[in-house]
């Protein structure tokens, strides 16, 4: 039975595990198998602090939510890798100062 799509968004690596670890293992296919192995290898956080995160980059730093997205799946450890997330894209530049704000909320993140 085809499933319906009620929902389309970017979602973190740590959402996704959450969301496959509610499900009973047995009821996996391969691929949602394997993309639970990655997810759990590859996730920085926990994905109630990752969607809080988002929310909270989206919020402060009014970026997209695939910019944060991106931005917490890799957790970024300097500026200038902060940069290359947010380069591009039909907005405003970001500052230094700004760059350097984003990185203190991503670091309390990490270290929570």
């Amino acid at each position: 039975m085809p499933r319906k799509i009620i929902d389309q968004r970017p979602v973190s690596i740590a959402e996704v595990k959450t969301v496959l670890e509610r499900r009973n293992e047995a009821e996996l296919d391969q691929f949602q198998k394997r993309t639970l192995d990655y997810a759990t290898k590859f996730s920085k956080i926990s994905g109630e602090e990752a969607l809080k995160l988002v929310e909270k980059l989206m919020a402060e730093f009014s970026i997209s939510r695939s910019e944060a997205v991106q931005l917490v799946n890799c957790m970024p450890s300097s500026i200038e890798e902060c940069r290359a997330f947010l380069q591009y894209g039909k907005r405003k530049l970001i500052t230094t100062r700004e760059l350097e704000e984003l990185l203190k909320v991503l670091n309390e993140s990490r270290e929570a």
